[in-house]
Protein backbone atom coordinates (compact mmCIF):
# COMPACT_ATOMS: atom_id res chain seq x y z
CA UNK A 1 0.00 0.00 0.00
CA UNK A 2 2.76 2.65 0.78
CA UNK A 3 4.21 2.34 -2.84
CA UNK A 4 0.87 2.75 -4.13
CA UNK A 5 0.92 6.55 -2.32
CA UNK A 6 4.32 7.34 -3.12
CA UNK A 7 3.88 6.86 -7.02
CA UNK A 8 2.27 9.78 -7.43
CA UNK A 9 5.16 11.58 -5.90
CA UNK A 10 7.55 9.97 -7.88
CA UNK A 11 6.10 10.55 -10.99
CA UNK A 12 5.62 14.71 -10.55
CA UNK A 13 9.49 14.60 -9.50
CA UNK A 14 10.71 12.87 -12.38
CA UNK A 15 8.23 15.15 -14.56
CA UNK A 16 10.02 18.14 -12.70
CA UNK A 17 13.23 17.04 -12.63
CA UNK A 18 13.20 16.34 -16.26
CA UNK A 19 12.07 19.39 -17.62
CA UNK A 20 15.31 20.49 -18.27
CA UNK A 21 16.07 17.80 -20.37
CA UNK A 22 13.25 19.36 -22.50
CA UNK A 23 15.38 22.60 -23.37
CA UNK A 24 17.21 22.07 -27.36
CA UNK A 25 20.51 24.34 -27.59
CA UNK A 26 20.40 25.88 -30.96
CA UNK A 27 23.93 27.00 -32.13
CA UNK A 28 24.24 29.83 -34.45
CA UNK A 29 27.54 31.63 -35.84
CA UNK A 30 28.01 34.68 -37.73
CA UNK A 31 31.20 35.73 -39.44
CA UNK A 32 32.20 39.51 -39.94
CA UNK A 33 32.31 41.62 -42.76
CA UNK A 34 32.78 45.59 -43.38
CA UNK A 35 30.15 47.70 -42.94
CA UNK A 36 29.53 50.94 -44.63
CA UNK A 37 32.60 51.14 -46.95
CA UNK A 38 34.76 50.71 -44.53
CA UNK A 39 38.24 50.07 -45.85
CA UNK A 40 39.31 47.74 -43.05
CA UNK A 41 39.12 44.29 -43.54
CA UNK A 42 37.67 42.86 -40.24
CA UNK A 43 37.75 38.74 -39.77
CA UNK A 44 36.41 36.44 -37.29
CA UNK A 45 32.77 35.32 -36.29
CA UNK A 46 30.58 35.24 -33.38
CA UNK A 47 29.44 31.78 -31.99
CA UNK A 48 26.34 31.53 -29.84
CA UNK A 49 23.78 28.85 -28.17
CA UNK A 50 20.11 29.52 -27.16
CA UNK A 51 18.57 27.55 -24.52
CA UNK A 52 15.07 27.12 -26.38
CA UNK A 53 13.45 27.13 -22.84
CA UNK A 54 15.71 29.88 -20.69
CA UNK A 55 15.90 32.27 -23.85
CA UNK A 56 19.48 32.75 -22.84
CA UNK A 57 21.94 32.96 -25.67
CA UNK A 58 26.10 32.28 -24.84
CA UNK A 59 28.20 33.54 -27.06
CA UNK A 60 32.03 34.13 -28.08
CA UNK A 61 32.60 36.94 -30.54
CA UNK A 62 36.56 37.13 -32.36
CA UNK A 63 37.71 39.48 -34.52
CA UNK A 64 40.81 41.75 -36.03
CA UNK A 65 41.68 43.54 -39.34
CA UNK A 66 39.52 46.83 -37.71
CA UNK A 67 41.22 50.08 -37.96
CA UNK A 68 41.29 50.32 -34.11
CA UNK A 69 39.72 49.13 -30.58
CA UNK A 70 36.51 48.26 -30.82
CA UNK A 71 34.23 51.25 -28.50
CA UNK A 72 30.85 49.30 -28.63
CA UNK A 73 29.01 46.12 -29.38
CA UNK A 74 25.39 44.87 -29.81
CA UNK A 75 23.13 42.73 -30.63
CA UNK A 76 21.11 44.24 -33.33
CA UNK A 77 17.51 43.24 -34.93
CA UNK A 78 15.42 42.48 -36.16
CA UNK A 79 16.50 42.36 -39.73
CA UNK A 80 17.34 40.17 -42.51
CA UNK A 81 20.96 40.85 -43.80
CA UNK A 82 21.81 43.83 -45.64
CA UNK A 83 19.42 45.69 -43.94
CA UNK A 84 19.91 47.74 -40.47
CA UNK A 85 18.07 47.57 -37.39
CA UNK A 86 18.33 49.14 -33.83
CA UNK A 87 19.97 47.59 -31.06
CA UNK A 88 18.34 44.55 -29.42
CA UNK A 89 21.25 43.94 -26.17
CA UNK A 90 24.09 45.69 -25.72
CA UNK A 91 27.29 43.73 -25.41
CA UNK A 92 28.79 44.93 -22.17
CA UNK A 93 32.97 46.01 -22.44
CA UNK A 94 36.11 45.58 -21.65
CA UNK A 95 35.94 44.76 -25.72
CA UNK A 96 38.59 42.30 -26.22
CA UNK A 97 38.51 39.57 -29.34
CA UNK A 98 37.63 36.18 -27.52
CA UNK A 99 35.59 38.21 -25.00
CA UNK A 100 32.51 35.62 -24.02
CA UNK A 101 29.30 36.48 -21.93
CA UNK A 102 25.84 35.42 -21.56
CA UNK A 103 22.85 37.59 -22.20
CA UNK A 104 18.64 36.80 -21.79
CA UNK A 105 16.60 37.66 -24.35
CA UNK A 106 12.88 38.00 -24.85
CA UNK A 107 10.77 35.64 -26.13
CA UNK A 108 10.49 37.70 -29.39
CA UNK A 109 14.15 38.27 -29.60
CA UNK A 110 14.84 34.63 -29.45
CA UNK A 111 12.48 34.09 -32.25
CA UNK A 112 14.28 36.84 -34.21
CA UNK A 113 17.43 35.50 -33.68
CA UNK A 114 16.15 31.77 -34.77
CA UNK A 115 14.92 33.50 -38.03
CA UNK A 116 18.12 34.83 -38.57
CA UNK A 117 16.95 38.15 -38.39
CA UNK A 118 19.90 39.31 -35.54
CA UNK A 119 24.05 40.20 -35.99
CA UNK A 120 26.81 41.76 -34.29
CA UNK A 121 28.03 45.44 -35.37
CA UNK A 122 31.36 46.21 -33.84
CA UNK A 123 31.90 50.07 -33.15
CA UNK A 124 35.20 51.85 -33.39
CA UNK A 125 36.19 55.46 -32.65
CA UNK A 126 36.64 55.61 -36.85
CA UNK A 127 33.40 54.79 -37.62
CA UNK A 128 31.09 54.86 -33.85
CA UNK A 129 28.05 53.53 -36.43
CA UNK A 130 29.60 50.29 -36.96
CA UNK A 131 32.80 48.81 -38.90
CA UNK A 132 31.73 45.36 -38.49
CA UNK A 133 28.79 43.17 -38.83
CA UNK A 134 28.40 39.10 -38.46
CA UNK A 135 24.87 38.46 -39.27
CA UNK A 136 23.98 35.06 -37.09
CA UNK A 137 22.56 32.20 -38.82
CA UNK A 138 21.54 28.97 -37.05
CA UNK A 139 23.59 26.02 -37.25
CA UNK A 140 21.41 23.21 -36.11
CA UNK A 141 18.28 22.14 -38.50
CA UNK A 142 14.74 23.23 -37.02
CA UNK A 143 13.18 20.32 -35.35
CA UNK A 144 10.80 18.01 -37.06
CA UNK A 145 6.97 17.93 -36.46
Amino acid sequence: MIRFSTLPALVVASVAFASPALASVVRFEGHFAGEHGTTSHPEGKVEAALNTRTNLVKYVITWSGLSGPVTAAHFHGPAPAGEEAGVLVPIPSPYKSGQHGAVLLSAEQAQALQNGQVYVNLHTAALPNGEARAQIERLTPPARP
